[in-house]
């Protein structure tokens, strides 16, 4: 079983940045990402970044955001730049999508808050 804990949540302006990251209980090298929960929309998660074999972003973030993982310290980033009151959000850590399409993996999740 893989427990993903992620830090790096908190509050800040618009225009500024912050840094994610997600530490694996054990060694994975399977596919991982972020996936964000804006509030107010229960249902609306969306898949942000990823890195597999490709990284992959949402055009929400492109140019913006930038995932990368250190497989050494088992642990994945996603730097954001450049930060919009829209990235407010729940972000969520995954790890290994399963042939059906889903992470089989979550964190708990960690909260950024960006105001003007």
């Amino acid at each position: 079983q893989v427990q993903l804990a992620e830090s790096g949540g908190g509050s800040v302006h618009t225009g500024g940045s912050l840094k994610l990251s997600c530490t694996a209980s054990i060694h994975i090298s399977c596919k991982m990402g972020w996936y964000r929960q804006a509030p107010g929309k229960a249902s609306d998660l969306v898949l942000i970044a990823s890195i597999g074999d490709t990284t992959v972003y949402a055009e929400s973030v492109k140019g913006r955001f930038t995932i990368s993982r250190d497989n050494a310290k088992n642990t994945l980033y996603l730097q954001m730049t450049s930060l919009k009151a829209e990235d407010t959000a729940v972000y969520y850590c995954v790890a290994c999508e399963n042939r059906r399409g889903a992470f089989d993996y979550w964190g708990q999740g960690t909260q950024v808050t960006v105001s003007s």
